[in-house]
């Protein structure tokens, strides 16, 4: 490791074989008055992405606070030199502040606010002074970007195709004033991730500030960009003479349900015309363009697998505008979700996950050798301030805040501590990263975060956590939906798992998981918890419950038929139930084509092999459902249809049901609520003698 360690690591050697364990000790205040819990958790305050200005003086960010009387979070601006001093505020004003970008000589900073009833484009001079607003048009801007040169503004705004946005602000205006409901659909998607399809797209606008007139770069394009729901500002960029545009997206009509394709675009200002694909031979997914300083270099990541979007990121380099395509570090078994070059060009740098961290790693462009530059943590953003880079990190003690580290990995530096007087007064558990002989006598790779106020000499319940994706990972971050701390805070054991199709192990890991969703994942599942039972005598192997959402909550209702007599409860959030019927209420077909190697018609074993809902005969173990009624990726439908087959077969069960909450629970109060039943569903269920007590305290919409 050659930073300095942002916490204190060590190798234990432990007497069971085949496991081996390593531990992240949290700086515990010196005089915490209570354990972690659900209000702690949601009145921190969260750091968003960094942003450096050009002469690498003053590092600008979003900090989100919870409003819990409006049952939201605001945020507002601060600035920060990069060695930490100076900490201010730059705005305060009600509203929401994002996408800080700077003014070429770093005098201005440019950023979207609400305050003036919608997202718009303002500017705050670092000199001080007030705020003034840039655009007053009629819709929500979003993804902020500014040319190089300073002399234009780039954003997206949802519009009707082919409409521009003054027609699209009317039409919404004329469909909101019908009296009928009805919407006619020709064609997919009807609905996607907690939204149902009007045909608005995100469109890229740039604007010359000497004009203040927005033009539509994908005016005629039926895509996204950014693409929904996740994407941001990283999947477009400006070319480096500022007069043109390369993005991401999908132009693929309705195969864009189905197909992963998306392609990168070059549009150009001058003339407007069609985009060109830069990338027509790849119909897999293409993202992430950045160009090197020189501007004779345009970096991005590409998969090749058409169809799964767990694929590997390959770092693609391309002579610009008309050169070959190589391969950057063909043989590094990573897949990156963030690319950027060094102030010299000399360096790639780029996030990917890597047992079990978000890892910052630098990359030789020209030899493609790879070096790790933090190794431990989530880093979720970052950006080069002068030759040094600037990045979020966080762990399982510990919320995001920013550090700094030089190119070589060395002189990491803490330079915020937003959060330092609430962390002061609560105490949370340790964490251990752990590993073991998984399936095929295979290295699986977990975490233990042990109790508040870890006493050896006591026996604890054990709260076994098991993440979606199913390509993903419970890593060393601090998250705020399924929080270990919140977990540890009252008392139980964590163990987390990274089962065979979990991203960070290298690609072949990852695949794996494919069209075996209940084998493989499965049996780590099981021996990774009993080595952790095995070697942890203070975990009670008799008071065990089982929790997981999306791919977790499907493998909750499949362990509830394939391992019934394990655990004294269990918890799906938002979970698949039945494989083939699901598969025609989701909104993204290409990911069940995937992993079930094809559709419910042209491979309806493959639907059925490891589909809960042929097991229900088998289950017995109480189980709480929870469900999002704006869950389109996997609909409310399978989680009603879950509890109808508890209280059927008169298992003691209970749904707790969010109409206004999708795939996630994000709005503050319920999130306190899913906590707290959650909480009180395994205090329920985990008592130190009965084995199955009655349920008590009925909830609104029992009978």
């Amino acid at each position: 490791m050659g930073h300095r360690r942002i916490e204190r690591a060590a190798r234990l050697f432990l007497g069971v074989s085949s496991i081996a364990f390593f531990m992240t000790v949290p700086v515990v205040a010196q005089e915490p008055s209570h354990p972690f819990t659900v209000e702690d958790l949601v009145s921190l305050e969260r750091i968003g992405a960094p942003s450096a200005s050009p002469d690498g003086a003053w590092i600008a960010f979003s900090l989100r606070s919870t409003d819990l009387a409006e049952n939201r979070g605001r945020t507002n601006l601060w600035i920060v030199k990069p060695d930490g001093s100076d900490l201010r505020r730059l705005t305060s004003q009600p509203g929401d502040d994002a996408d800080p970008c700077w003014s070429p000589d770093g005098s201005t900073v440019y950023y979207l606010s609400t305050r003036s009833g919608s997202s718009q484009v303002w500017m705050v001079p670092l000199s001080g002074g007030d705020p003034s607003q840039v655009t007053d048009l009629p819709l929500d801007l979003a993804n902020l970007k500014i040319s190089s040169d300073g002399k234009r503004l780039a954003f997206t705004m949802a519009v009707f195709p082919r409409a521009g946005y003054p027609e699209t602000a009317a039409r919404l205006t004329a469909i909101g004033e019908q009296n009928a409901s009805g919407r006619i659909y020709d064609s997919l998607p009807i609905r996607h991730w907690d939204a149902f399809d009007d045909g608005r797209k995100n469109h890229i606008f740039v604007m010359d500030l000497s004009t203040t007139t927005p033009v539509d770069v994908m005016f005629a394009m039926d895509a996204d960009c950014p693409s929904k729901p996740f994407g941001g500002r990283e999947e477009y960029t400006f070319t480096p003479d500022s007069t043109g545009i390369v993005f991401s997206a999908a132009d693929t009509g309705r195969e864009k349900m189905w197909s992963t394709e998306h392609s990168l675009y070059h549009a150009a200002f001058f003339p407007s015309d069609h985009p060109v694909n830069l990338t027509p031979a790849n119909r897999a997914w293409a993202t992430c363009p950045a160009f090197s300083p020189d501007g004779r270099t345009l970096a991005y990541l590409a998969m090749t697998r058409p169809g799964y979007e767990s694929d590997r990121n390959r770092i693609m380099l391309r002579s610009w505008p008309d050169g070959e395509d190589r391969e950057v570090a063909p043989s590094w078994d990573r897949s990156p979700s963030a690319l950027a070059w060094s102030e010299d060009g000399t360096t790639l740098y780029a996030i990917a996950m890597d047992r079990g961290n978000n890892a910052l790693f630098a990359i030789d462009p020209t030899t493609g050798a790879v070096r790790s530059l933090v190794e431990r943590g989530y880093v979720s953003s970052f950006d080069t301030v002068g030759t040094s880079l600037v990045f979020g990190l966080a762990n399982h003690t510990s919320p995001t805040d920013l550090y700094t580290v030089r190119p070589d990995g060395t002189d990491a530096t803490r330079i915020t501590q937003v959060n330092r007087d609430r962390l002061a007064r609560v105490r949370m558990g340790e964490s251990e990263q752990f590993s073991f002989a998984g399936w095929n006598n295979e290295t699986v790779h977990g975490f233990v975060v042990r109790p508040v106020d870890f006493d050896p000499t006591k026996r604890y319940p054990v709260a076994l956590l098991i993440h979606g994706g199913p390509q993903g990972s419970f890593s060393d971050e601090f998250s705020y939906r399924w929080n270990p701390q919140v977990f540890a805070g009252r008392g139980y054991a964590v163990v987390m798992i990274d089962f065979h199709g979990s991203v960070g192990y290298g690609q072949a890991f990852t695949d794996s998981i494919r069209d075996d969703w209940g084998g493989k994942p499965l049996e780590d599942l099981k021996t990774g918890l009993n080595a952790t039972l095995e070697h942890y005598p203070w975990m009670d192997g008799e008071r065990v419950s089982a929790l997981g959402a999306s791919y977790g909550g499907f493998m909750i209702t499949w362990i509830a038929g394939a391992w019934p007599e394990r655990f004294r409860c269990l918890v799906t959030h938002d979970g698949l139930f039945d494989p083939r019927s699901a598969y025609y209420t989701t909104d993204e077909l290409w990911f069940d084509e995937w992993d079930r190697n094809g559709t419910p018609w042209e491979n309806p074993e493959a639907y059925a092999r490891h589909s809960p809902v042929e097991h229900v005969a088998d289950w017995k173990t109480p189980m709480l459902v929870v469900q999002g009624g704006k869950d389109y990726r996997v609909p409310e439908t399978e989680g009603f249809a879950i509890f109808t087959a508890l209280q059927r077969r008169n298992i003691p069960s209970r749904l707790l049901y969010f109409p206004d909450e999708n795939h996630w629970v994000q709005k503050p109060a319920n999130s306190i609520l899913w906590h707290h039943t959650v909480l009180d569903w395994l205090d329920q269920w985990n008592g130190s003698t009965a084995r199955s007590p009655p349920l008590e305290h009925p909830g609104q919409g029992d009978r």
